[in-house]
């Protein structure tokens, strides 16, 4: 089913959709975008982990990142780790020992918001196929231009932006549980940054929550 944001957009907010179970032999898949930025993301799992993967007391968690274009880098192999370090946090693996569970992660287009874009589809992905989680995660991404404005949308010229923050969050307490920065800014702007996307986040979960309702998911 297709959901979209429109009732959740301002002029500071990128738009949000998504279509669950985007492919058919996943545990729980969906097609996100977040603004012009596009992902596709599934869950395999939890399923019988390989010999070197088994962990005694709880599931291990693995991540696939798939670039448009070409074979992964070593902007991928990060990305793969924070995604894998979110699920580890978010997913209640203890309750699936001895298993695994598989996240992949297809980029379809990028605009800016590649990080905040599939941590979001992932979560989706993750409501999608049924696994216990602990929480819900969102993540905003905020862009810090040459002129020190602060904005979710990024800029149409790249060369106008200084910096990039993106912010995990937890939804039962709004905590902080991830952040992600490239380029450079300072102490003050950091906390402004975290404060707009901790605000942010609200929409990004009402969505979250607007979507699993009318896909009678909840």
């Amino acid at each position: 089913m297709d959901v979209h944001s429109k009732e959740f957009i301002s002029s500071n907010t990128p738009e949000l959709k998504c279509e669950f179970g985007a492919l058919s032999r996943s545990d729980g898949s969906v097609l996100f975008s977040e603004g012009e930025s596009v992902i596709m993301a599934s869950i395999y799992g939890p399923v019988e982990a390989t010999f070197n993967k088994i962990v005694i007391d709880k599931a291990s968690v693995d991540c696939y990142y798939r670039p448009k274009a070409g074979v992964p880098g070593v902007q991928d192999r990060l990305r793969e780790s924070v995604i894998r370090n979110i699920c580890e946090i978010a997913v209640a693996i203890s309750l699936y020992p001895r298993t695994a569970v598989l996240v992949n992660v297809q980029e379809m287009q990028n605009r800016g918001q590649l990080i905040s874009c599939a941590i979001n589809a992932v979560s989706l992905a993750c409501l999608d196929s049924g696994i216990d989680m602990k929480f819900v995660f969102g993540a905003v991404s905020c862009f810090l231009s040459n002129n020190g404005e602060l904005s979710c949308i990024p800029s149409i010229n790249e060369d106008t932006v200084k910096a990039m923050l993106v912010f995990v969050f937890n939804n039962t307490t709004g905590g902080i549980i991830a952040s992600h920065t490239e380029g450079c800014f300072s102490i003050e702007q950091y906390k402004i940054a975290l404060e707009m996307c901790r605000k942010e986040s609200r929409n990004v979960f009402k969505f979250i929550k607007t979507s699993l309702l009318a896909a009678d998911k909840l």
